[in-house]
């Protein structure tokens, strides 16, 4: 039933499915706070964020995407606006300015970047796309608070900038050690610069293995993807899973023997720090990783996983971990000490959820 009491906080998104997980952490932590969120965004209703009031649609085509750029900031009749997607930046800024509502800009990636990895927004075709990267990135500057997932991530001179890192969740993990039959899994979004090949190569190179993969397959890899996994070397032990909202997704990972991270070097991701490591991590999972600079320094410093440069070694170390369990388990120990002694009790998410109590209390 639709609440008559106006929002305290409205998250709007034109591209996120409401079940992604940094909407959840947002808005776990505005909630503890007895703040009034709503969501409007795609997917399924029942995956988005527990308390909060819902409002989800199927993503549609572009022109679709487009008219909900358009329409969402009008939509929400919330104190506070939070955006999360560079497109809707400009007309949230419009509308939050003409009915004196507050706007929070979250940049949770490096847009610029990230378009450099897409082969359709090269060249001509792709300016108007970088435009509008240019622009949302200079009119998120501008927002009463501006939230940014990285400490690298622009805009770097923002009125009121805050980093809020993908930190884990505790209460949306669900830590244990390895059960049953040996068994890698993958968190997150699927596509070949994420490695998605790979683990599929890497389970074909492993046999006794099985692989879990949860998160959105990217359009243009699932049909590849759906024909890869028939194939005999691999049938019956990559199991796709698609998005699930945070606490389901962890819940499928439990009893696991491993984590994977094999980004490639991209110019999305050679500065990136998965929010996955830290998760696995958390969960006491070993993390078998790609050399990008930031998951290595991780990785060495935990002692909590296993470095690779490509599929060979990737199955060369499961088949390793199969005939001695002993190596998993001491990495194992070492992921849960790392996290216990350097992953915070509190979350940047609560500090977020202050700043935005201050902003509704009329505070900058």
């Amino acid at each position: 039933m639709r609440s008559t009491l106006a929002p305290d906080v409205g998250i709007i998104t034109s591209g996120h499915d409401v079940a992604d997980a940094r909407l959840h952490k947002i808005t776990a932590a505005l909630r503890q706070r007895g703040l009034r969120v709503e969501l409007w965004g795609l997917g399924d209703p029942a995956g988005g964020p527990a308390g909060a009031e819902i409002h989800a649609g199927d993503r549609g085509n572009l022109l679709q995407r487009l008219a909900r750029t358009a329409v969402l900031p009008w939509r929400t009749s919330a104190k506070v606006v939070i955006t999360v997607d560079p497109d809707m930046i400009p007309i949230t800024r419009l509308v939050t300015t003409l009915r004196r509502r507050r706007m929070v800009a979250d940049v949770h990636e490096d847009y610029g970047r990230l378009l450099a990895d897409r082969a359709w927004a090269r060249g001509p075709i792709g300016l108007p796309a970088r435009l509008m990267v240019y622009a949302s990135t200079r009119l998120a500057a501008g927002a009463d608070l501006t939230v940014v997932a990285d400490s690298h991530l622009a805009p770097h001179q923002a009125k009121h900038r805050m980093v809020v890192t993908n930190q884990p969740v505790a209460a949306f993990l669900a830590p244990s050690g390895p059960t049953g039959s040996p068994r890698v899994v993958y968190v997150g979004d699927l596509r070949e610069s994420r490695g998605l090949f790979d683990m599929v190569d890497m389970i074909a190179a492993a046999p006794g293995w099985s692989l879990d993969l949860i998160g959105p397959v990217a359009g243009a890899d699932r049909e590849r993807l759906e024909r890869r996994i028939e194939e005999p070397d691999v049938a019956g032990r990559v199991r796709l899973h698609g998005r699930q909202p945070p606490a389901e997704a962890w819940r499928i990972a439990e009893g696991a023997w491993a984590g994977l991270a094999l980004l490639q070097e991209t110019p999305a991701f050679v500065e990136a720090m998965p929010s996955k490591i830290y998760e696995y991590l958390a969960s006491g999972l070993p993390v078998l990783s790609t050399r990008l600079p930031r998951q290595t320094r991780i990785i060495e410093e935990s002692g909590g996983g296993v470095l690779i440069d490509n599929v060979a070694e990737a199955a060369a170390t499961l088949l390793r971990w199969s005939e001695d369990p002993g190596e998993l388990e001491k990495l194992r120990d070492c992921a849960l000490q790392w996290a216990a002694d350097h992953l915070p009790a509190t979350t940047p998410y609560d500090e977020m959820a202050d700043a935005i109590q201050d902003l509704l209390r009329g505070s900058a």
